[in-house]
């Protein structure tokens, strides 16, 4: 059987909506405060932390460049657990999301975002790990930590393959 190449999408925050929220400075969300001086884009995404004694937690994740084509064998997803991926080099990256089918990840979507952009994937969304393009990049992550276990990965039979991206 052939892998399936998958096409790299635009990330849009309409093209999103099912796994999350795109985070990037929205103008219909912008606040003028500190008397004036500093533009607030406000409410863009919600960490969740479901559990007891569980919290919200702030990292920074490093990542290295992924060589294409890209075979992407697995994926995975937090259940009690929003996580959100901001870039702090400024470099794009791909996001690999996909829709739940009875417990296990069903075709994956690929997008690109820009070193503007982040994103919060919402608790038990299915995606691939952190994928840096070119160089290895800095990211912002919001997730959350506590007792009890919050990750879920799935291994695909036959991987589906991710070409050169663009934007």
């Amino acid at each position: 059987m052939t892998p399936i190449t998958l096409p790299v999408h635009p990330l849009t925050a309409s093209a999103f909506a099912p796994f999350g929220d795109v985070i990037e400075a929205n103008p219909a969300s912008m606040r003028l405060i500190n008397g004036g001086t500093t533009e607030r884009y406000h409410a863009l995404a919600r960490a969740e932390a479901a559990g007891e004694d569980a919290r919200v937690i702030i990292n920074i994740f490093r990542g290295a460049p992924r060589r294409f084509p890209y075979a992407v064998d697995m994926m995975e997803r937090h259940p009690l657990g929003s996580q959100s991926f901001s870039p702090l080099s400024g470099r794009p990256f791909l996001v690999v999301v996909a829709e739940d089918e009875g417990g296990r990840p069903g075709i994956p979507r690929v997008f690109y975002a820009r070193g503007d952009q982040g994103v919060n994937y919402r608790r038990n969304v299915w995606h691939h790990p952190l994928m840096t393009l070119g160089e290895t990049a800095d990211f912002l992550v919001v997730d959350r930590e506590g007792p009890d276990n919050n990750l879920e990965e799935f291994f695909f039979d036959l991987p589906y393959i991710i070409a050169e991206p663009s934007p």
